[in-house]
């Protein structure tokens, strides 16, 4: 079954790129439409009731939930859902949905303050991570070592930070490792653990640091499969560090980056988005 494909995007990204490429070869029609020239309203315009579904890309930590919960209400097929996005754009409600439903989670505290850091330092003791609730790829994330630092790294949330930009997560500090698992619909189609390399202690994909595939653990694949029950199929990035007492899921990315897990698997991660596309249509 055929159709037209709206991926909806700030910009295209090597991802986006091989999406379009690949979607012929599954009968589809894949174009980019700027998340940012919509309006979308009472009466959607043409540009997005005339696409047969809607794949949100969307890097913005505002705009996808957004335009995914008005697609939805245009009734059109909308990868992933509304609620997945919002879910996933807020660390704090994700953390509180997958807690909630049994998912293990790492131990944090909501910083809404300078109070509430100073306790969030004496209750989880450094090396801790200070993250802000909204974003991603990696940005503001900042490691304190000890607490000589702490205080004058929050200055910098403090002073410079804005409304929301002011809510921050601190939690444990798990290393230098994390594992990213890469799900399209409900299947785990590939997982790459992601080393922090050369003078950032980060290992986000994003920054590019070292990566190598790994097995599909039973574990991990019943952490995902919890996941994916929780936040409905969709296509997710789902980020995991090794703890002593097992996997925890950090965070879980709507608009997954996937080039480094496809270099370091071999999978096919585009393929796999288009079949599933695929059966959203029929």
């Amino acid at each position: 079954m055929g159709g037209r494909i709206a991926i909806v995007a700030d910009r295209i990204s090597w991802e986006e790129r091989r999406l379009i490429e690949t979607a012929p070869d599954f009968g589809l029609q894949a174009e980019w439409v700027n998340d940012e020239s919509l309006c979308l309203g009472h009466a959607d315009p043409q540009s997005i009731t005339s696409y047969d579904a809607v794949l949100v890309r969307s890097r913005s930590y505002t705009r996808g939930g957004l335009l995914a919960t008005l697609a939805e209400a245009s009734k059109i097929p909308t990868l992933n859902s509304a609620s997945a996005i919002h879910a996933c754009e807020n660390k704090l409600t994700l953390r509180a949905v997958l807690r909630n439903a049994g998912v293990p989670v790492p131990d944090f505290r909501l910083v809404l303050s300078r109070k509430d850091f100073a306790q969030a330092l004496e209750e989880l003791s450094p090396p801790v991570v200070l993250k802000p609730v909204f974003g991603g790829m990696g940005k503001r994330v900042t490691l304190i070592r000890d607490c000589d630092t702490a205080q004058s790294v929050y200055d910098y949330v403090e002073d410079l930070g804005h409304a929301f930009e002011q809510a921050c997560l601190v939690e444990p500090y798990f290393g230098g490792g994390s594992i990213r698992c890469l799900v399209v619909g409900r299947e785990l189609v590939g997982a790459a653990e992601f080393r922090s390399g050369g003078t950032d202690w980060r290992n986000n994909a994003a920054l590019g640091n070292r990566n190598r595939a790994v097995a599909h653990d039973p574990d991990v694949v019943s952490i995902v499969e919890s996941v994916v029950d929780e936040l409905g199929s969709g296509v997710y990035g789902i980020d995991l560090f090794a703890t002593p007492s097992g996997y925890v899921v950090n965070e879980v990315n709507h608009a997954p980056g996937f080039r480094a897990v496809a270099s370091a698997t071999g999978a096919d991660i585009p393929a796999a988005v288009a079949r599933h596309v695929q059966e959203m249509l029929r």
